[in-house]
């Protein structure tokens, strides 16, 4: 075998040019698909927590999957029924026993939960109105299932204990309307109550949609507001693995029969956008590296028609076909090694360069 590595390195030495234009193939390929798999890679991880950070990993909703069926079609369930004169109730929307479905979903592991209270209000400032989507949450709770008291620039998430007319709003929503601390503002709901709130936050999400349309207040001042006493109508909750999401929604709609959806489910449109990125990113640069394989079969076939003569020598010095395709082989596998060896390196060097670069898209924080 010292003899057969010997002629391929000597066969590969003396063609410098040929077996340097295949590494370099080989070392750009290796490295380009390292450092472009890299970038994809933190690009998806970095959206995918800009994506869990501004929303609950599950929400738990007051609906239910599947309507449930009337009794008259239970009752005849082949029959054509009408029924008149009949009212529908006009029912207070809510979780039904939510404190008991709170117990339960607490005594879960690795997870944390706040119940909330959301509805759509009016918000009236200074001769301009716009609907808003209003939260009503305890501060202490929703700490611990939300980022946004660390999106706050003014204010604290706090204030609304200790003030309980207290509003914060999105920086959009500010600037729009020219809202600063202090400002008093007219909230006004569909159940015909309205009250004067004041603005003691302020917060920036990056998201233009959520920063113009989503406000929070306390949970009793929500309940007012939409009165709604002593309701909830969701469950935010945060896991401490964001990828056992469907999992755990999964148990929690089983047993609490409400309609429970995790981010997974509720972004599998961005998420199948984000796999045909990588499929098509993956398959170019794959491309590149079949190039490469191409310049290493390019350089194994050219050699092999220039040494015809060499190989009959050797042949009839008592070598083998397989000996002679050893050497081949070998030449081969040193290119590949060589060249993969130094675009591991090259792409390390990429992937550095790479990491100190900042990608930052517009209104990110």
């Amino acid at each position: 075998m010292s003899i057969q590595l010997g002629i391929a390195v000597t066969h590969l030495v003396n063609r410098k040019r040929p077996t340097l234009v295949s590494l370099v193939g080989i070392v750009l390929g290796v490295a380009f698909f390292l450092a472009v798999s890299s970038l994809m890679r933190g690009s998806e991880r970095d959206f995918i927590k800009r994506l869990i950070d501004n929303s609950p990993h599950i929400t738990v909703s007051d609906e239910y999957r599947n309507p449930r069926v009337q009794p008259a079609a239970l009752r005849w369930p082949e029959g054509a029924v009408e029924v008149r004169r009949v009212k529908p109730l006009n029912e207070v929307r809510g979780i039904r026993g939510h404190a008991q479905k709170l117990a339960f979903i607490e005594s879960l592991p690795g997870l944390r939960v706040a119940p909330v209270l959301t509805g759509s209000v009016v918000l009236a400032f200074a001769g301009r109105t716009q609907g808003v989507t209003l939260t009503g949450a305890v501060p202490s709770q929703m700490k611990r299932v939300s980022t946004i008291g660390e999106k706050l620039i003014e204010g604290s998430l706090d204030a609304l204990a200790s003030n309980p007319n207290g509003l914060i709003v999105g920086v959009g929503l500010a600037k729009k309307f020219s809202l600063r601390m202090g400002s008093v503002v007219n909230v006004a709901s569909a159940a015909n109550e309205a009250r004067a709130l004041k603005v003691v936050g302020i917060f920036r999400t990056g998201g233009a949609s959520y920063d113009e349309t989503q406000t929070f207040v306390s949970l009793k001042r929500a309940q007012n507001l939409l009165d709604r006493t002593n309701r909830i109508n969701r469950f935010i909750i945060q896991l401490d693995d964001p990828y056992r999401a469907r999992d755990a929604a999964a148990l929690i709609e089983n047993r609490t029969g409400y309609k429970s959806v995790s981010w997974l489910e509720a972004s599998e449109d961005l998420m199948s956008v984000l796999l045909v990125r990588n499929i098509i990113m993956y398959s170019v640069v794959s491309a590149i590296l079949v190039v490469a394989a191409f310049g290493i079969y390019n350089t194994i076939s050219t050699i092999v028609m220039e040494k015809t003569h060499d190989i009959a020598i050797l042949k009839s010095m008592g070598f083998h076909a397989r000996d002679v395709r050893r050497i081949f082989l070998v030449e081969g596998i040193m290119l590949g090694a060589i060249g993969s060896v130094m675009g591991v390196l090259v792409g390390l060097g990429l992937m550095g360069v790479l990491g100190q670069v900042s990608f930052k898209p517009p209104g990110a924080t």
